[in-house]
């Protein structure tokens, strides 16, 4: 009862904000709705789509699928364990995971689909075009166009029969720093689930990182700073070949070494972006030396492991569970996204909160943390 009045109100804003986009406002004059949301609106308009029309779900042909295949095998392999976990994750509260290319036509789909369920059925093929053009204003149009992780609720979808879907999305990119694909999570006439954003993003570093590591390289690097210790999925990685070239990096890292895309098949040299000898990284990793802070050419200074394929880092990852193991429960899964948003919100517990459409009193009682 506490949630209805919150719930119906925000509903009632989507419906206003809907009703100024298909007057012609311009999504500066709307509220209710991020941004990014009305801008959607506007770009399906545009593409003489109306909001009541029906959805059709249609599949890409048999030929370019083949081409599709071909083109995504990396992202697949590299998202297959991952996507796996994620399932098990999220198998009790009615969400499924579905994996799509760059251009929003889906690869790989897992997670408890209600196969009886055609509103299920339609999008939850291999094949399907989920992209804006033909499905309007979706999670997975927003993740593809706006690079950024989304949460979609109901009535912020374009179209009136989409209203029965909740998404979170977020983008995957590939070890040459480009968009390959997003990950998708959703959930049909179920609780809107905001803090899905966080999981999906996570989901998407781990698929990152996965399929730079599976990629040919002499060295990878793992990156932090000072104060932080590598170890987990939340490194940024650089992967080098023998000649120190950079051979891929993860977003994390892109962003840290200040790292564009690889747009032209161009490759820097470690030495480009650290101001020390590239041949004591490989010393580093041969003798296992540990973290060490490197100087970037910058000014600032990282803190740095170097390892071989193969070699474990200081704090490894957790090991991935096994078919035997116990699912985590999915009280420890909601833990673990609300402190996520916590520390993404650098301790500011209202912040977290408001992201998570959550209350803060929700946030202390999850972590044990007293109430300030």
């Amino acid at each position: 009862m506490p949630l209805t009045a919150p719930i119906n109100d925000r509903l009632q804003r989507i419906d206003h904000a809907r009703d100024l986009i298909f007057q012609g406002r311009s999504e500066a004059q709307v509220s209710g709705v991020p941004p990014w949301i009305a801008q959607s609106w506007q770009r399906c308009l545009s593409m003489g789509l109306h909001p009541d029309q029906s959805v059709g779900f249609d599949a890409i042909s048999a030929q370019h699928m083949r081409r599709v295949q071909e083109a995504s095998r990396p992202l697949v392999q590299a998202a297959q364990p991952v996507l796996a976990e994620l399932a098990r994750a999220i198998a009790d509260i009615r969400y499924f995971a579905i994996l799509t290319n760059a251009q929003g036509i889906v690869v790989d789909v897992h997670g408890p689909v209600d196969r009886q369920d055609r509103r299920a059925e339609v999008i939850a093929r291999v094949g399907v075009d989920l992209s804006e053009k033909a499905v309007g204003t979706t999670a997975i149009s927003a993740a593809l166009t706006e690079l950024q992780p989304v949460w979609l609720h109901r009535g912020e979808h374009f179209f009136q029969n989409n209203s029965v879907y909740s998404c979170a999305g977020a983008p995957v990119f590939g070890p040459d720093g480009l968009c390959a694909g997003m990950l998708d999570l959703t959930g049909i006439e179920t609780t809107e689930r905001p803090a899905l954003k966080h999981l999906v993003r996570r989901s998407a570093r781990s698929i990152e990182n996965s399929w730079l590591l599976s990629t040919a390289h002499a060295l990878v690097l793992r990156l932090n700073w000072p104060g932080n210790q590598p170890g987990d999925d939340s490194d940024g990685l650089l992967t080098l070949d023998a000649d120190g070239h950079i051979v891929g990096a993860n977003p994390t890292a892109r962003q840290m070494l200040s790292l564009s895309p690889d747009t032209h098949g161009q490759t820097l040299h470690a030495s480009d972006v650290f101001a020390s000898s590239w041949e004591s990284l490989f010393d580093a990793a041969s003798r296992q030396s540990g973290t060490q802070e490197l100087p970037l050419w910058s000014g600032l200074r990282l803190q740095t492991q170097a390892l071989q394929p193969g070699q474990s880092a200081t704090q490894p990852t957790a090991p991935r569970p096994t078919k035997e193991s116990a699912p985590k429960p999915l009280k420890d899964v909601q833990t673990d996204m609300i402190r996520e948003a916590v520390n993404q919100a650098r301790g500011n517990v209202a912040e977290a909160a408001r992201s998570l459409g959550i209350s803060r009193a929700t946030v202390y009682r999850k972590l044990g943390m007293p109430k300030a």
